[in-house]
């Protein structure tokens, strides 16, 4: 009997073994499978993104190059600034800093690269003539303004009879301090004067005002020696003038030398419609780009309006 007892039990206890035994085998089938699965999914999703990635790659893929020749300052650092906003649009700009005004324009007569940002049209103008090349201008980006700042006088109310007033004394930076005093009331020039004028061209002077001619490099050295000085920007900021603040006054963009001197962007003659230079031009002619010369060059650079 006992015996009988005993078998049953182990019998008993076999049952249950071999149950459990199932139990777990199935529990872990089912882990396993949830385990595969999940991984399916993450698979699934991973290669999801990729397509994404692919398809927003492929939407922003590069429509080509834009080659541009440039002065360093201020011209390179500007399309430093635009070469984040064209690679959104899918251009890649790639800049070359020259430092002197012949290369830049024979690169782009020849065809090495599309275009060039460093000159204005004046220059441009008797570059083309003497060198007969077919260069033309795209889009006027900046102009450098001329300034009237303090020397003796803070103020241009406080002008009396008999002072005197420090321009350059070479025949286009002269003109343009010549036009700046007339656009503020200073000194008239005769008709026609224009950008070529000199003090011989003084039809009117009411206050009796000294010019005294010095090399550009020169009129800031004698502020405490004038009422006044007329500065180009890039003197201006030499001299510790900061062009936004301390300009009594300044060339605008509706100026004849502002809409003269204006630095523009150039390409060869046929090349206008090139789809990458007129991205590049309406990128150069932006609120993001005219907000960075703005903030970076105080009034010493100012964007074009035209």
């Amino acid at each position: 009997m006992k015996r009988k007892v005993l078998a049953s039990v182990l019998a008993g206890v076999l049952a249950v073994g071999v149950l459990t035994g199932c139990g777990s085998s199935k529990t872990e089938e089912n882990a396993a499978a949830s385990e595969a699965t999940e991984e399916t999914t993450d698979n699934a999703a991973e290669e999801t993104d990729a397509a994404d990635d692919s398809a927003d790659a492929a939407a922003t893929e590069t429509k080509g190059t834009i080659t541009v020749a440039a002065s360093a300052t201020p011209h390179a650092e500007i399309l430093a600034a635009a070469k984040p906003i064209l690679a959104e649009q899918g251009w890649d700009l790639e800049v070359t800093e020259f430092d002197d005004y012949v290369l830049p324009n024979e690169v782009v007569e020849s065809g090495e690269m599309d275009a060039n940002y460093f000159q204005h049209v004046p220059y441009l103008d008797s570059f083309n003539a003497e060198k007969g090349t077919h260069l033309v201008e795209v889009g006027k980006i900046h102009y450098e303004p001329f300034g009237i700042y303090p020397g003796t006088k803070a103020s241009l109310d406080e002008i009396a009879d008999g002072d005197t007033i420090a321009v350059p004394n070479d025949t286009t930076n002269e003109a343009r301090a010549l036009l700046l005093l007339q656009d503020n009331g200073i000194i008239t020039l005769k008709d026609g004067a224009g950008l070529e004028a000199t003090v011989n061209d003084i039809a009117e002077n009411p206050h009796n005002i000294k010019i005294e001619e010095l090399a550009a490099e020169s009129v800031a050295r004698v502020v405490d020696e004038v009422a006044y000085v007329v500065l180009n920007g890039n003197y201006a900021l030499q001299a510790g003038f900061s062009v936004g603040k301390d300009a009594l006054a300044y060339e605008k963009s509706d100026s004849e030398a502002a809409k003269t001197y204006v630095n523009v962007v150039v390409v060869k003659e046929g090349n206008e419609n090139n789809e990458g230079v007129k991205a590049l031009v309406d990128v150069l002619k932006s609120d993001e780009i005219k907000n960075f010369i703005n903030e970076k060059y105080d009034g010493a650079v100012i964007p074009f309006e035209e």
